[in-house]
């Protein structure tokens, strides 16, 4: 059985009877059959269901936040803003698909050559809990419009969003079976991946997650697309404006909870202010109200599970232990729920893990540099590449910085990191590879053909 658990009492929502291997092999048997027609739908009509099914999302934005508000823990007004940005997504594809997928014509000793592009079939998508929706739509949205069907393995402490999205692809007036939710645990996974009828993988989660899945799909020669952990620098410089970027960097930091792959993580700040940004940091971490996140004034709610909450206690007590030291929160609170109060470690260095771990939670490390330089290099300092940003009145040069000697796949200046539907978003390093969204991320699951006539 898989089970939805309130992380902010501990109640059990839900129980769900997992699929079988039959009912599993039927589900991805019928989604193919539903590809061999939705391959050739006229794009006019993959965009007109993608409209459909943007209003749909809208329709039903607090009911699906107060969803996952109950199921992990996402505050209303972020779960809102989720919706909104999946009902985005659905639109920028509506209106660009078209000319992503247009046929290219490339001049050679042909009469006529040219590259297009032709949907692959089924993809397995693996998707985890911190963005229940999003994570989800960001593939579909794409996928779909392409002419690709998917299959989703959604994580185990949120079916109840898993099914919801099953149910909103209906209702928008897809063809039956284009879309359908797997009830699975993750040791099901290999063998969905050993499917024929799956073409292909794309995966957001942990880096051991991704290194597993890739491992099996390159073993079957499947198409793998991985976004994975990060451990996002932002870099203050002594010009920046502190009192604005601690806002930003703050905001960054508990955006969910603290729980996204690019949250800020590691704040490296030039010697010459750090005092001062300190200063400001911790006055507006303190500032955030952390409660129920069915009431819309909580800014922070709890960890999605009680688990993961201790595994970050885990990793704040070992940095202390190392030497950091704790200016805010660290503690863990009394009762059966996932709460960690917003926390900041200074005097954080290489060897503890708030330096070299993803700290999935509201745990900020700031980091002392000595200059520029030395905070480039500290940020470059991780196994990680999924974002970064820079801060500085100089955006010229914040924008040097960023675009050349920043090692990640997103790097913003005087902002905090997000995804957008119309900019491509992945990482490198051990933060994954491929690239989801923009025009990069619906070519990622399509055959780019080359035709050539004599």
């Amino acid at each position: 059985m898989l089970s939805s658990v309130n992380p902010s009492n501990g109640k059990t929502i839900a129980t769900y009877k997992q699929h079988s291997s039959k009912q599993v092999d039927g589900i991805i048997h019928n989604t193919h059959i539903a590809w061999l027609n939705w391959k050739t739908t006229a794009a006019s009509k993959r965009s007109g269901l993608l409209i459909s099914m943007s209003k749909q999302l809208l329709n039903q934005k607090n009911e699906l936040a107060a969803l996952m508000a109950a199921e992990m823990g996402k505050p209303l007004k972020q779960g809102v803003a989720e919706i909104e940005k999946c009902a985005s997504a659905c639109v920028y594809y509506a209106e660009n698909a078209s000319d992503f997928l247009k046929d290219q014509t490339i001049k050679t000793d042909a009469s006529k050559s040219f590259v297009t592009f032709n949907p692959i079939g089924v993809v397995l998508a693996v998707m985890p809990w911190n963005f229940p929706f999003w994570q989800v739509f960001r593939f579909l949205a794409p996928a779909l419009a392409a002419g690709n069907c998917g299959v989703l393995k959604h994580a185990s402490n949120v079916m109840g969003c898993a099914l919801a999205i099953e149910d909103i692809v209906k209702a928008s007036g897809f063809p039956e079976n284009v879309f359908r939710t797997l009830l699975i645990d993750s040791k099901s996974v290999d063998r969905v991946i050993e499917n024929p009828l799956i073409k292909a993988v794309t995966l957001t989660g942990s880096t051991n997650a991704g290194k597993r899945v890739a491992e099996k799909a390159g073993s079957l020669i499947k198409k793998t697309v991985l976004e994975l952990g990060g451990s996002d620098a932002y870099i203050i410089l002594k010009d920046a404006d502190l009192d604005k970027a601690a806002e930003i960097c703050v905001n960054s930091r508990l955006v969910n909870g603290g729980q996204s792959c690019i949250a800020a993580k590691r704040f490296v700040v030039v010697k010459a202010v750090e005092k001062e940004f300190t200063r400001l940091f911790v006055e507006k971490m303190a500032a955030k109200v952390m409660g129920d996140p069915l009431d819309a004034a909580t800014d922070i709610g709890p960890q999605a599970r009680i688990d993961l909450r201790d595994e970050l206690h885990q990793q704040v007590e070992h940095s202390i232990a190392k030497g950091a030291k704790c200016l805010l929160g660290g503690k863990v609170l009394v009762g059966k729920n996932a709460f960690y109060p917003p926390t900041v470690l200074t005097n954080v260095k290489k060897g503890m893990p708030a330096y070299d771990e993803e700290l999935f939670g509201p745990v900020a490390a700031i980091i002392s540099a000595k200059d520029e330089a030395d905070a480039i290099r500290i940020a470059n300092d991780s196994v990680f590449g999924l974002g970064g940003a820079v801060f500085t009145a100089d955006s010229e040069r914040g924008e040097h910085i960023a675009a050349t000697q920043l090692e990640a796949g997103s790097c913003f200046v005087n902002g905090l990191v997000k995804s957008d539907p119309r900019l491509p978003f992945g990482g490198i390093k051990e933060s994954g590879y491929g690239r989801e969204l923009g025009m990069f991320g619906i070519h990622e699951f399509v055959n780019i053909k080359t035709v050539w006539v004599a």
